[in-house]
């Protein structure tokens, strides 16, 4: 049997989450996890889990991912669609150790995700 690249256990780990099974993403995670994220440095998987399970409700789509895999650390870059917005990237630089996400590193903006302007 192959064993799983540090690709597929990002794959995995997103297509999850995406999806809004926020039990299997997290089994994909390691318990120390760290992610650094706008606004916010998160430590833990407990954090984490919070951090992604209140985010993947407001999800209605995702487009466009590019991938990028060098050795345990892959690159994803997409659009999550929300009821605010569709066209607002993120990128996420993960790095995974002993077939787990040990690190992540979020880069969106914030505003693109709240409440429309006025309300």
């Amino acid at each position: 049997m192959t064993p799983r690249t540090a690709h597929d256990i990002v794959k995995d780990y997103h297509r999850a989450w995406t999806g809004g099974d926020i039990e299997t993403a997290m089994a994909l995670v390691d318990d120390d996890i760290d992610c650094r994220a706008p606004g916010v440095d998160l430590h833990g998987k407990e954090a984490y889990r919070e951090f992604i399970a209140g985010f993947a409700p407001m999800l209605t789509g995702i487009g466009e991912i590019a991938e990028l895999a060098d050795g345990d650390r892959v690159a994803l870059f997409y659009y999550p669609q929300t009821a605010t917005t569709s066209t607002t990237p993120a990128a996420e630089l993960f790095t995974v150790g002993d077939g787990r996400i040990v690190r992540s590193v979020l880069i969106f903006d914030r505003l693109s995700y709240g409440p429309p302007q006025g309300e």
